[in-house]
């Protein structure tokens, strides 16, 4: 029987190899890293909820008026109609409003998917390898944060999910009253008559309703195929059933022959902006150490010759990130004060650290 091992000193220097995470002299050790990722996914899933929350209140809102509504319509009422107007256009107005609060749902969701699917799934599957982009579209979502759905998405999602079954009930109220009150309507023509709104004709009142309601009911139908939301659960198209069979066809025709993705951490990734800089310095060999240490990026040496000086010097030559390009600055500097530095987008950057070059 062998003894144990004596127990881990915390507070004591890493020791030689082990990996860590330096910041501005501070160097993280993998368990403090995987703590403080601990604490941000815990503190985004609670902003989540809080999103998911105003969501369903928004919803409350508009199933309680409608249920105030149909009960002052069905009623005796004279002027009823105009009630019922009413509540369709606040209820269209809670549409946008739980369309808009959906965006912000799905912002913190996305981050939380990006830990979810990357990193804490990567740890169940060994050996653990997180997808190279992970990293840095987590901490773009932070920098520079962005809606990931528009918000005919957010609209189109939520009027299937819930307002398309409040609009059909104030659709039949709307007939049900020009049926039934004051009495059983004996013909068409009195019940096109009954729909009539003050001086506004029943037959123009009808066309209205079925215009505004079919329009409504086209921006369900057009926006099913956007599927940029992250955090539903729901499988493409589920929420059709009828024209998912039309529409999934249709999606898979168009990617027949494209290229498999890259699993599941792909559709969560947005290409961020890449950069080339040209770095002239004095000491070109230092300032590339500097740089593949502290960034793990590859360095190419270009030899030029100054025409003013006609004195021959090595250019630099790296590819970063947008999110990377204040560590290249702090890095060249703190290896040559003097060095020169030119920085321009590139349109795409193909390679590895990058987009692979074999997807294309």
């Amino acid at each position: 029987m062998t003894d144990a091992a004596p127990p881990r000193n915390e507070s004591a220097p890493p020791p030689v190899g082990d990996p860590v995470w330096t910041f501005r002299g501070y160097q993280l050790r993998p368990a403090e890293f995987n703590t403080a990722m601990v604490h941000f996914y815990r503190g985004e899933i609670n902003r989540s909820n809080v999103w998911r929350q105003r969501l369903d209140n928004t919803t409350n809102w508009a199933v309680v008026t409608t249920g105030a509504a149909l009960s002052f319509a069905l009623s005796d009422a004279s002027h009823s109609f105009a009630v019922l107007i009413l509540d369709t256009l606040l209820i269209t107005l809670f549409l946008w409003i739980e369309a808009r609060r959906y965006r912000y749902y799905e912002l913190w969701s996305h981050r939380v998917r990006l830990m979810e699917t990357d990193f804490f799934a990567s740890m169940l599957v060994p050996p653990f390898a997180p997808h190279p982009e992970w990293a840095e579209s987590l901490a773009e979502a932070l920098l520079n944060p962005q809606f990931p759905i528009s918000v005919w998405e957010a609209i189109g999602r939520r009027f299937r999910r819930n307002y398309v079954w409040i609009f059909i009930i104030l659709g039949f109220a709307w007939a049900l009253k020009s049926y039934i009150q004051p009495y059983p309507a004996p013909s068409l023509q009195t019940f096109i008559s009954r729909s009539q709104l003050g001086n506004i004709p029943g037959e123009v009142m009808i066309v209205i309703g079925v215009i505004y309601n079919s329009l409504l009911f086209a921006l369900g139908i057009l926006t099913a195929g956007l599927h940029k939301a992250s955090g539903e659960v729901l499988p493409r198209y589920g929420e059709l059933p009828v024209l998912g069979t039309l529409l999934s066809g249709m999606d898979r025709a168009g990617k027949a022959g494209a290229a498999p993705a890259r699993g599941p951490i792909g559709r969560f990734l947005r290409r961020r902006q890449q950069l080339v800089a040209l770095i002239i310095c004095a000491d070109p060999e230092t300032v590339a150490q500097h740089v593949g240490r502290d960034l793990k990026r590859g360095v190419t040496a270009l030899h030029g010759t100054g025409m003013y000086t006609h004195q021959e010097r090595e250019v630099l030559l790296v590819v970063v990130t947008v999110t990377e390009m204040p560590l290249l600055k702090a890095t060249v500097k703190a290896a040559d004060p003097d060095a020169f530095v030119v920085v321009m987008p590139a349109q795409e950057v193909l390679g590895k650290g990058f987009q692979p070059l074999a997807e294309e």
